[in-house]
């Protein structure tokens, strides 16, 4: 079947006609052919199209793939027959080519449209028989058709007071020649009776003198759709064009001249352009005039905007379309030509409406006389039918008399009646959430309004998408609405109490804010209030008697020094005070005992105050980029805080941290000396101090007995297996001694400390390893240039280590290996060029070796873990988080067994980056990967290379060439048991050399 667009096609037949010849073929279907080939189409009709000797079947499938449009004619017997179903099939593959943009329009004759879209009635008992006689997947195809077509609008013929069969068929001729006229490729609600008011505003483009043209009309009545449509038809032939929506509402939120750099930046096609003067400099001037481009200034207000955007700069030949409600702003905008957009006649309304009360093209035949009500009412308004209609979508005729009903209180309903009785029908989250976003939220991005709203209405997800199925929301890329709705949303909060705005659920006037709060009003309905990016405010008065107050959102208040008590806050979420940013706040708020999370980061306070212990229920507390110097010891009394981020604030004391805390961010503080007393690391798990002015960190103080710091006792053995996980020290570059590091620590990031000399770990005798080994297992030493040898050593000691801990782990879960991707891994990288002659006796110059294997001399199976050391230079490096090491092996089975080969792969993706490496770097490596079970094997043979993610493997690339290599193999005897499942288990006995876990010498 062809799949180009119909653009590309030699068009043979325009329309192909798919109907059920026993059903329709001598009355509508004939009728229907006869009115289409009167207006001059030529259509497909298998009677008088097939040549004599020509197979049905690519008959068929040509005229389909030739055609630019097909109707299908749904009748009660289309689906019990094979053929329909068959180019049904082909027809819903042409619509589903995004490329294609083919039109499929059903006429559902005689027949239920659900009972198409869900396969019921007669149909269901089609597809039976269907089922018993023919292969499932062609079945099953024939099924998402039918009920893909059951969806798509369409007109609906039948019922009780239906109108003649002749006036469906004018319908459709009409409609299809609309379509076809226009060489319109799609059928969308929004472009119903926009064809020939396009035709003109071209027109009007077209002519040499004119420069600006106005679209204007009242609100809802098309003016942005049309300037739409006629700028997505042109604008490829300029140089450069912008659509720029909502013009008065963004200049409101964020500036002339923030607008203004906005459209000059695509139209120059130069990012970051900054003038923040109402003049515009001659470079600019210059440039501008020197491009053809295409720009729609929508929704004006003033026609000063119109000035402010620089068009008098555009270059010869350039077109601006100005959408306004006022003819005025564009008579004084200097508009050559101005168009008033018109309204939609019968016809046409009739079509929107139904599109949305029915999914259908005309009106269903029982809901005819209801639906020209409906039309009438709205005054060809086109934002007015698609709200009553998608009210009314699924709605019995009782819903609809009943809404009938209550537009007739009004004489003559406005557009404002209309569209405020379609709020009627919301649930309480609904209407909520439209009033929250009519106030607050419209033109915000869509995830920060699902966020808020998500945190203060269970099921808001769902009432948001309820209200864009309604038409009260629109979600492109922000949630936004129209200045109509958005108006009635506000006045409807306005009438909860014309005199008092203290009364009301939603203040936003700044006029009224003031009042209530500077006055100090009854505030006992004021449950959210959001000041959020006022860069002038500098206080906020009392609110002692908001009492169920919520949310009070402050951030990015720059100029807010001063702020009530807040003790009386009512909610318990996360989230709820909201003071990031606040430049100039210097105090810690008094806010309630019960708060569990307090984000104050990026504000002036420069002390965590004795009060912190009030906060017995805080679990987390964000200060970075604050001017905290200071840390009470009375915050070591909060039980129950488990995160603390002091991230690049000036102090200089290494703060008294409680037991529970497992998360400690002291990044680009002035530190330089810290004791990690294990008393209160008992459930630390993260600590970063990178890029901080660190020179000495000390773990386990009593094994060095330092006199500066006093002793403690040690946790239990239990306790020590949890403590300190994941460390980051990285760009410390005075740091030069790291002492009694916990021996089994998970990730521990050093790079780029230049005057690091001295690391130790800890006795492992005194830790417990009961990682499971799922993840990266990281010891991250690049650049660290002035390590000795001892540290080297200690380094290469606690690698080793690790991988004899994780490769009992690895082995006994051997068979889980093949069910990942990323294979659990350990990568430990430090300066240097040598490989350890104890660790690992066999060792080769360049990339390649072959040792032999240990013979099995005891009486159960073992498992082969495979550590590697490679030796790389990285000096041209600059991307170490996408390198690759693959590791090619070779096991060769002793008598002539079976032997096998491997690759295993090795990425680094997990890690960190400095930005460039100094020199050769030693690499000790190990992944599950690299564990086999021996089947008898007595040599192995390595080829290694370090590659890039989408480099291909060769032997001869130099640039991360590996110089040396080694291999250290660790033997793991493993007992086998029949567990639940059939599934292998397996118990190591005795340590290192001693039966259970065996280093090859």
């Amino acid at each position: 079947m062809a799949s180009s667009s119909s653009s590309s096609r030699q068009v043979k037949h325009q329309v192909f006609l798919s109907f059920r010849g026993e059903d329709t073929r001598v009355n509508f279907t004939a009728h229907l052919l006869q009115a289409l080939k009167d207006k001059g189409w030529t259509v497909f009709f298998d009677d008088d199209t097939l040549k004599k000797g020509e197979k049905i079947s690519s008959a068929l499938s040509n005229a389909i793939a030739a055609s630019i449009l097909s109707i299908i004619i749904l009748s009660k017997d289309y689906a019990s027959s094979n053929s329909c179903l068959g180019e049904l099939s082909d027809i819903m593959d042409r619509k589903r080519n995004p490329t294609d943009k083919y039109i499929v329009l059903p006429i559902f004759y005689h027949v239920n449209p659900s009972h198409v879209q869900k396969i019921g009635g007669t149909f269901k008992t089609s597809f039976q028989k269907h089922e018993s006689k023919q292969p499932a997947d062609r079945v099953q195809r024939w099924k998402s058709a039918f009920q893909e077509v059951g969806a798509l609008k369409g007109w609906h013929i039948g019922g009780k007071s239906d109108r003649y069969e002749t006036e469906y068929i004018e319908d459709v001729v009409e409609y299809i020649s609309k379509e076809l006229d226009s060489n319109c490729t799609s059928v969308s609600e929004e472009l119903v009776g926009i064809n020939d008011q396009k035709k003109i505003i071209l027109g009007l483009i077209e002519q040499e003198h004119s420069r600006v043209i106005g679209l204007w009309g009242m609100g809802g009545i098309g003016k942005t759709t049309l300037a739409d449509v006629a700028y997505s038809e042109i604008c490829q032939n300029f140089e450069s064009h912008l659509f720029l929506r909502n013009v008065s509402e963004k200049i409101k939120n964020v500036g002339n001249e923030s607008l203004r750099n906005e459209l000059f930046s695509k139209l120059l096609n130069q990012k970051g352009i900054c003038i923040n003067s109402p003049s515009i400099g001659h470079p600019y001037q210059e440039r501008l005039n020197n491009k053809k481009v295409l720009v729609v200034l929508d929704d004006v207000s003033n026609p000063d905007q119109i000035e402010f955007m620089g068009v008098k700069h555009f270059g010869p030949e350039s077109k601006i379309i100005v959408t306004s409600r006022d003819r005025q702003v564009l008579k004084n905008g200097r508009a050559n030509h101005i168009y008033e957009v018109k309204k939609l006649n019968e016809n046409d309304s009739l079509q929107l409406f139904s599109t949305l009360a029915f999914n259908l093209l005309t009106p269903a035949a029982d809901f005819q006389d209801l639906s020209c009500k409906f039309a009438g009412y709205a005054q060809g308004n086109p934002l007015a039918l698609k709200v009553l209609g998608s009210k009314l979508y699924t709605k019995s005729r009782k819903e609809w008399e009943s809404e009938v009903d209550s537009l007739k209180q009004y004489a003559e309903p406005k557009m404002s009646h209309i569209l405020k009785s379609s709020l009627d029908g919301l649930r309480e989250l609904e209407k909520n959430i439209f009033l929250d976003i009519a106030c607050f939220f419209k033109g915000e991005k869509m995830d920060t309004v699902e966020k808020i709203l998500s945190n203060y209405y269970m099921g808001a997800m769902s009432g948001i998408r309820n209200l864009v199925d309604k038409c009260l929301l629109d979600s492109i890329d922000c949630y936004s609405m129209h200045d109509m709705l958005e108006e009635i949303g506000k006045d409807i909060v306005r009438q909860e109490c014309k005199e008092d705005p203290g009364k009301r659920s939603r203040l936003w006037f700044p006029e009224d804010v003031d009042q209530v709060l500077r006055y100090n009003k009854n505030l006992v309905n004021l449950r959210e209030i959001d000041v959020s990016n006022c860069k002038k405010l500098r206080k906020i008065p009392n609110l002692s008697r908001a009492l169920n107050l919520e949310l009070l959102d402050c951030s990015y208040c720059e100029s807010l020094f001063e702020l009530p008590c807040l003790n009386h806050l009512a909610s318990r979420d996360e989230d709820k005070l909201r003071l990031e940013g606040c430049y100039s706040l210097k105090k810690f708020p008094q806010v309630p005992s019960h708060f569990c999370y307090l984000d104050l980061r990026e504000t002036e306070i420069q002390e965590v105050p004795d009060a912190i212990k009030y906060l017995h229920k805080l679990e987390r507390l964000l200060l970075s980029k604050s001017k905290v110097e200071k840390v009470s010891i009375n915050i070591s009394k909060l039980e129950l805080l488990s995160e603390l981020n002091l991230s690049e604030c000036p102090m200089v004391e290494f703060p008294k941290i409680p037991r529970s805390l497992t998360w400690l961010d002291l990044s680009g503080t002035g530190i330089e000396e810290a004791a990690l007393s294990l008393d209160s690391l008992s459930n630390l798990q993260y600590l970063n101090m990178s890029g901080s002015s660190i020179q000495k960190l000390m773990c386990n103080i009593t094994l060095f007995g330092s006199r500066e710091f006093p002793t403690v006792d040690l946790p239990t053995p239990s306790l020590r297996s949890k403590i300190l996980n994941h460390m980051r020290m990285d760009r410390c570059e005075s740091l030069k001694l790291l002492s009694e590091l916990p021996p089994y620590m998970q990730n521990l990031n050093v790079q780029c400390c230049t005057s690091l000399e001295k690391v130790s770990f800890a006795d492992q005798e005194l830790y417990q390893f009961d990682s499971l080994g799922d993840d990266l297992f990281g010891m991250l030493f690049c650049n660290c240039i002035n390590l000795n040898q001892e540290s080297i050593d200690n380094i290469e000691e606690n690698a080793m280590l690790k991988i004899g801990s994780l490769a009992k782990k690895w082995a006994a879960r051997y068979d889980w290996k093949y069910q990942r991707e990323d294979f659990p891994r350990l990568i430990c990288c430090f300066p240097g060029n040598k490989i350890s002659a104890d660790k690992f006796k066999c060792q080769r110059m360049n990339s390649s070796l072959s040792l032999k294997i240990a013979p099995n001399r005891g009486s159960g199976s073992r498992f082969l873990v495979f550590a590697i050391c490679l030796v790389a230079d990285l000096t041209h490096c600059h991307r170490f988080k996408y390198l690759n090491c693959i590791c090619e092996y070779h096991l060769t089975a002793a008598g002539g067994g079976d032997s096998k080969s491997y690759i295993s792969k090795i990425s680094f993706f997990d890690c960190s980056e400095p930005n460039k490496y100094k020199g050769d770097h030693v690499f000790i490596l190990s992944s599950n990967d690299m564990v086999e079970e021996d089947k008898n094997y007595e040599e192995a043979s390595f080829k290694f290379y370090i590659i890039d993610n989408d480099d291909e493997v060769n032997e001869e690339e130099d640039y991360n060439k590996v110089e040396r290599c080694g291999v250290h193999v660790f033997y793991v005897d493993a007992t086998e048991k029949r567990v639940a499942g059939n599934k292998r288990s397996f118990s190591h006995d005795g340590e290192e050399g001693d039966g259970g876990l065996k280093r090859l010498k």
